[in-house]
């Protein structure tokens, strides 16, 4: 089946060969095509950012799964590289903003697609409100006048949680306002911030290690909860599957990468495998380098209690600096994703007020709209935190599982047309060469890809009551994750009832191109 653009979108003619390769699915080049190669693994690095999400969710991992917790890393980073692997061969293919949206569509139907996207961007959303909340981890660690909202800077505590709030919506209005400047503003912005943020990884590692208190042998123990070593493991995982997500990015910035189809297969692997390696080493070193294991502090405070007290008071801070940057260069990069995710769906026509969505700022080469929506919820969620200290773990957990859901709605119809015989393996990218390809590998990683990321959607979304709502007295955020997601679908589902119900003419539809 060929490509229909809508009668309004015809493809302009191409400044060059890359710019023409949009043709092929009926879009024309309207984001502004300035990213080169490190650009695009800082687009998949910083939504992963290893500092923001490490600090965030190290005291969690800790506090479930004690030492042994630090295995899970090593397993979650496997099954990652497989899907990335997957979502590589289909960056080279579909280097097409929306990523998700478009792979999922192209592999399956047009419905299918669609909730894969409203799911993704969703989950987007609330990744960039649980990115926000990071900085409470940090900044109050800095100084005690970040502390805004009482005096207890614990994230699980009340004044800790509305405090995060603040910070974050004061975080989110920062972020907002690059994501409206000029794309090369956004990406210098986040080449500086994962420069920085590589460096000061980089320095955390050695200075953990030459401060170790005992040996790696520790990781072997397991805490002194009655859950077991299995069930350890099973929660203990969560902070490496919210670490190693976003990787994506880098394709879903193709449209305004040079070369794409060469670029964005490269920088989506090259991102996942340095900040597997990376925050690897911080959780390792951390658990060396703790000053006490059996204190409590270490399943509370987490990491910035590692660097305050291991390495001195101002060392320690410098470095949380860093963390901060960190956090701040994440919270923009995966608005960035989510907005342009946003931008791909309503250019299909496929949102509500596609028409504002979809509309490129030709000075700029940003969709704004999309920006300030995603901000907008975005600050809207962190509301939550007002409520109950339980919404922040409610909040990470919820978006984990939507963007594990999303990605297994690409990795199945993949492996379908696999073991159909109708996925392309040939071609070539923009400098001649062959396109990234798994050749006979491709079966068993997609497989290991899809499995891996369903058990995982069902282990972050079962709904442990000593997990998600500790204190007990409500049993909304226990049920959160799986009340969100039924809700999202419900949602998702009336507007398309709706949508088919509405008189839409033939010529405003984008039909996505299938694999011939």
């Amino acid at each position: 089946m060929t490509t229909t653009a809508p009668s309004d979108v015809r493809p302009d003619p191409p400044t060059s060969p890359q710019d023409s390769s949009l043709t092929e699915f009926g879009y024309r080049q309207e984001l502004h095509r300035s990213l080169g190669r490190y650009a695009s693994f800082a687009a998949g690095f910083s939504f992963i950012s290893v500092l923001t999400t490490v600090f965030q969710f190290f005291a969690f991992g800790f506090a479930f799964g004690g030492p042994v917790f630090f295995w899970t890393w090593p397993v979650v980073l496997i099954g990652q590289l497989a899907v990335a692997a997957c979502f590589a061969e289909l960056a080279a293919r579909y280097p097409i903003s929306g990523a998700i949206y478009q792979w999922s569509s192209r592999l399956s139907n047009r419905a299918f697609g669609w909730f894969a996207g409203w799911i993704m961007v969703i989950g987007q959303v609330v990744v960039v409100a649980a990115a926000a909340l990071a900085l409470q981890m940090v900044l109050p660690a800095i100084w005690s006048g970040f502390q805004l909202v009482g005096d207890d800077p614990a994230p699980t505590s009340p004044d800790g949680a509305a405090n995060a709030a603040v910070l974050g919506v004061v975080l989110l209005v920062l972020t907002t306002l690059v994501n409206l400047l000029d794309n090369r503003v956004m990406s210098t912005v986040n080449r500086i911030g994962v420069t920085a943020e590589i460096i000061g990884a980089v320095l955390i590692v050695v200075l953990l290690f030459t401060h170790s208190e005992r040996s790696p042998g520790i990781t072997f123990h397991t805490g002194s909860g009655g859950s077991g070593l299995l069930g350890a493991l099973m929660v203990g995982s969560f902070m490496a599957a919210y670490v190693m997500i976003g990787f994506d990015s880098a394709g879903e910035m193709s449209e305004e990468t040079h070369h794409p189809r060469r670029t964005a297969p490269r920088t989506i692997l090259t991102a996942l495998g340095a900040a597997g390696l990376l925050g690897g080493l911080i959780v390792l070193g951390g658990l060396l380098a703790a000053p006490s294991l059996t204190d409590g502090r270490l399943g509370v405070d987490g990491l910035s209690y590692v660097l305050t007290s291991s390495l001195g008071d101002g060392l320690g801070r410098a470095l949380l600096a860093d963390v901060v940057v960190a956090v701040a260069v994440a919270t923009l990069a995966i608005q960035t994703s989510a907005s342009r995710m946003l931008f791909s769906m309503a250019r299909d026509h496929q949102l509500p007020f596609s028409g504002r969505l979809a509309k490129v700022d030709p000075r700029t080469g940003m969709p704004s709209a999309p920006a300030l929506v995603v901000g907008v919820l975005a600050a809207a969620l962190l509301l939550l935190n007002f409520a109950s200290p339980d919404a922040f773990l409610a909040i990470g957990t919820t978006c984990i599982v939507m963007l594990y859901l999303a990605y297994a709605m690409v990795t199945g119809p993949l492996l379908v047309r696999r073991l159909r015989g109708r996925f392309p393996a040939d071609g070539a990218d923009e400098t001649g060469a062959p396109l990234f390809s798994l050749g006979r590998w491709g079966v068993p990683v997609n497989v290991l890809a899809l499995l891996y990321g369903l058990l995982m959607t069902v282990n972050l979304a079962w709904p442990r009551a000593e997990v998600y709502d500790p204190a007990g007295g409500h049993w909304y955020f226990q049920w959160f994750t799986v009340l969100f997601l039924a809700l999202t679908l419900a949602v998702g589902a009336g507007y398309r009832v709706f949508r088919s119900r509405a008189t839409v003419p033939e010529s405003s539809e984008v039909v996505p191109a299938s694999y011939a």
